[in-house]
Parts: C-alpha cells; sequence; structure tokens
C-alpha cells in the first residue's frame, strides 16, 4: 500500500516542490534563527542565493555540535508556547540533542511514519507490538503515532520484560513488532528455546526495525529464527532530522525510499565535503524541508551510504538510499587498515556453527593494536573437542583475513553468555586510549 501520492510522483513535480519548500526554509531560518543567521553571513549566502536545488550547496552545514553549543533549544525557529512536544537523544556523549515539535511538526512527522509502515507492508489489520524504549527516544512514540495513522491496533510495550514480550505476541495476536534487529533476535532466540516456532505458533509476520542498522547477513539470520514468512524490513531517522520517518525499505528491499517532499538527501565525501554523484559511497546529508520548531539545513549525519534514483519495482519514484554501510565515526582505523564493523558482522553471519551475537574488543599491546572478536557458539557440545573449536577459529580467522585484510584473534564462548541489548546494540570497545 502506497499512503500519499508524493512517494509516486514523476521526478520533475518532486524537485519543483523541494525548490520551493528549500526557498522558503532558508529565508525561515535566517530570519528566525540567530546561529543559522551567523553561519550564513560568515559564508557569504543571503536567502536570495537559494534559488534552486544547485544552489543548497552554497549552504553551511550543520552538525552535532550546533545542537550541543546552543543547548538546550537555541536553534528552535518558534517560542516555546508553540512547542507541544519534546525529544531529546540518550546525550551518552554529553548533553542531549533537545528537539522539538509544533503541531504541524508532529503531523507531518507521523504521517512520513505512516509512509514508512506501509512501505514495510503495514495495515489497518495488524495488531502491532511496539518493543522501543518509551520516552524522550523518538522511535516508539514516532512508530506508535504513525501506524496509528494506518489504522493498525498498537500495544505499547516498551523495551524489555521478555516473559511479557512473549505473553502477548502469543495472547493478543500480535502480527507486527517494532524493535532493534538485536532485540528482535534475541526475542525470537527465546521464543524457539521454550519450544515456540514462530512461524507456526504465532501470527507475527511484519517487523519494523530501527534505531541500528540491519545487514543483510543479519536479515538472514531473521528469517532463521522467525521463519521465512518474516517480512523484515528497515527504517531510518535521527532524533535531529525528525526522529523515524526519513526513509524506510518497502518490500522489494532495494534500499530505503526518502520522503523527498519533505528531505533533501546529499551524499559528500566526510574528508573534502564535495557532493559526490549519485550511486558513490559517502556522508549522508540531510536538509529539512517545511520544519516550524527545528529547521535544519545540510546536517551531516556521520552514516555512510549512497543514493540510488531508479524507479522501484513497488511504483515509489522517491530516491532510494542504500542500507548504511557504516558510520564516518565508527570506522576503527587497526594497524593501518579502515574496518568497519558492519564487515565483521557481515563474516561472522555466514558461518553456521556460530550465533548472531559478538563483541568487537580493540586494545593496544607492545605498541601495536590487536582486535579480539568474541562470539557465540550454537552448539556447546563443541566445547568438548578441542580440534573442532581450533578448526572453527582457523576458519572464522581466515574468513575475516580475506575480507579485511588483516589478522584477528577469535573467541569462543558458550551459547547465550554475552549480553543482550534491549535498545541499540555496542558491538565495539576500544581501549587503545589505555594502552601503549
Amino acid at each position: 500500500m502506497i499512503w500519499a501520492k508524493e512517494e509516486t510522483l514523476p521526478r520533475a513535480e518532486i524537485e519543483k516542490i523541494q525548490q520551493e519548500r528549500l526557498k522558503e526554509t532558508v529565508s525561515y531560518i535566517y530570519e528566525r534563527v540567530e546561529p543559522y543567521r551567523r553561519k550564513m553571513d560568515e559564508a557569504g549566502v543571503r536567502p536570495e542565493d537559494i534559488q534552486t536545488l544547485d544552489d543548497l550547496r552554497k549552504m553551511p552545514f550543520t552538525y552535532k555540535a550546533d545542537f550541543r553549543d546552543h543547548y538546550p533549544d537555541g536553534l528552535f525557529a518558534v517560542d516555546k508556547k508553540e512547542i507541544v512536544r519534546y525529544h531529546a537523544s540518550s546525550g551518552t556523549t554529553g548533553k542531549p540533542t533537545v528537539v522539538g515539535y509544533t503541531a504541524h511538526d508532529l503531523d507531518v512527522w507521523l504521517n512520513n511514519v505512516a509512509r514508512i509502515a506501509c512501505m514495510g507492508g503495514a495495515t489497518s489489520e495488524d495488531v502491532a507490538q511496539i518493543s522501543f524504549g518509551y520516552g524522550t527516544f523518538t522511535g516508539a512514540l514516532g512508530l506508535h503515532g504513525g501506524l496509528e495513522k494506518v489504522g493498525a491496533s498498537v500495544i505499547p510495550m516498551s523495551s524489555g520484560n521478555t516473559n511479557k514480550q512473549i505473553m502477548f505476541l502469543q495472547d493478543m495476536g500480535v502480527t507486527l513488532l517494532v524493535a532493534t534487529p538485536s532485540y528482535a533476535l534475541h526475542l525470537g532466540e527465546v521464543l524457539r528455546d521454550r519450544g515456540i516456532d514462530p512461524s507456526k505458533d504465532l501470527k507475527l509476520h511484519i517487523g519494523l526495525f530501527g534505531g541500528e542498522g540491519m545487514t543483510e547477513p543479519m536479515r538472514d539470520e531473521m528469517h532463521k529464527v522467525w521463519g521465512d514468512q518474516f517480512v523484515c524490513t528497515q527504517n531510518y531517522g535521527m532524533s535531529e532530522l525528525c526522529g523515524p520517518g526519513v526513509s524506510g525499505e518497502c518490500t522489494e528491499l532495494c534500499g530505503m525510499h526518502v520522503n523527498e517532499d519533505w528531505f533533501i538527501p546529499e551524499i559528500i565525501d566526510p574528508e573534502t565535503e564535495e557532493v559526490l554523484p549519485p550511486g558513490e559511497i559517502g556522508e549522508l546529508v540531510i536538509t529539512c524541508l517545511g520544519k516550524e520548531a527545528l529547521p535544519l539545513v545540510r546536517y551531516r549525519t556521520g552514516d555512510l551510504t549512497k543514493l540510488m534514483y531508479e524507479p522501484c519495482k513497488c511504483g515509489r519514484t522517491t530516491v532510494r538510499m542504500a542500507n548504511l554501510s557504516g558510520r564516518a565515526d565508527d570506522m576503527l582505523v587497526i594497524r593501518g587498515v579502515n574496518v568497519f564493523p558492519g564487515q565483521i558482522e557481515e563474516v561472522l553471519f555466514k558461518i553456521d556453527e556460530i550465533g548472531p551475537h559478538y563483541e568487537i574488543l580493540v586494545e593496544r599491546k607492545n605498541r601495536l593494536d590487536v582486535m579480539t572478536i568474541t562470539v557465540e557458539l550454537i552448539d556447546d557440545r563443541l566445547l568438548d573437542s578441542y580440534a573442532m573449536l581450533s578448526e572453527l577459529e582457523q576458519r572464522i580467522k581466515s574468513a575475516l583475513k580475506s575480507q579485511l585484510g588483516l589478522a584477528t584473534h577469535i573467541r569462543l564462548v558458550a551459547p547465550n553468555s554475552l549480553q543482550r541489548f534491549e535498545g541499540k546494540a555496542k558491538r565495539v570497545t576500544d581501549l587503545r586510549k589505555d594502552g601503549l
């Protein structure tokens, strides 16, 4: 089901909408947001200089640091009395990023989320269980409101309490699950450990996943746990931009459709900051159109992807962004080699004897970088065979060496011994600052 006609417009009409809204947005922020006005003045850019989509590259970038520098609401464009909702990031690296919504912003946001839900197969017939944590995190209330607009029944379960999660999946006839991919895998594992076959014993057939990236090997693992009938898509957003609703996969699973009438995506070289042509991988930069409370122009997301403009088999004509290759700031440099956690995950998920949970530890010993990857065995009987463990360890090392171009240490542990995460999974610990 396609939720809005704007998803199927010809390219020329999409760009016409973007151009008009871009000119309005630039004038709006110049007039109302002093930090933006100062940035534009320093760059020598006036609102009247932005007349076409190509002119967007004249505008200065916006960074996460801008939120911290003007905490909590120095980037807002409206008076506090017009704000009807506040959200915020976790603030794990310092002050949280605070975002606000007017009534108009909320309506646009939740309609965009409704589009994303429909892309993933949601309908008014669904019973949706939200297993995101509720609170200032945008994911739970965003998907909650979007699914209600679609007409689905929503269970605001929140995260954690796996026993109750399973009880409601069974008793309420849940057909759609909203969660992080890592928690969905954990939930499926617990079900199977209890002798429950999700493909036969539950009505669940849709997963709308976000909060962290989902690689294709992880999607394959999802089908092993939940069954081949399980259609799992991922969607993209971040609190600064609105929350979920920026883009999402349709059931064709060939990239995430961007809601282009409200967002303009660009791909830049993270180092040179030059705009890259379609099809090249670089850092995603997003301009929000029509936001009243917190308009953003050229926000550097730090996420690595590429843009694909070919029309999709689903009938949508909006540009698609490829599944994230990683984050520019998540890249590990190990002995001069660039390594992304997603590359490691792709290798691990292809090895049948180990499970989907893993941890990456990077240390510095004797002035050399050492990376140790801990993975769980599927069958703990392997622990009784040194020969089989040794063969498996060497096979994993060889596969990683082929993929990464460097040697790694592998630590094999018993099933269910690694930490499970209810929210975003924390896979990497870098201790190099603590050693020589």
